[in-house]
């Protein structure tokens, strides 16, 4: 991965959760992990954690209904030389770091 890539990562991610904080409720953490773009860097998927775990379900829905409002922002903040369409998933590999702390504490 070059730097101009680290570097759109970065920006994609940070505005994200900027966004996410002023739109999705107060009840649930939702904290973009990380980002990938695909070769062509005309999509880009946005992964997140979310808690409590039980809430992943709607937090995906609220993302997948503020796509469209996401996209609009990142023209609004950012310039990438082609604005990516966005999906969010939640971030499993995540999940599963986790789990395996809560394991190895227990050793």
């Amino acid at each position: 991965m070059s730097i101009r890539d680290d570097r759109a990562n970065s920006i994609l991610i940070h505005l994200a959760a900027e966004y996410i904080s002023r739109e999705a409720g107060r009840g649930t953490l939702i904290t973009p992990t990380r980002a990938e773009f695909a070769s062509d860097r005309k999509n880009a998927t946005i992964y997140v954690s979310v808690f409590p775990d039980g809430e992943e379900e709607h937090v995906l829905a609220f993302l997948i209904r503020h796509q469209d409002l996401f996209r609009d922002y990142l023209k609004q903040q950012a310039r990438f030389p082609i604005l990516p369409r966005v999906r969010f998933a939640i971030d499993y590999g995540e999940k599963n770091r986790q789990h395996l702390d809560d394991i190895s504490k227990d050793l």
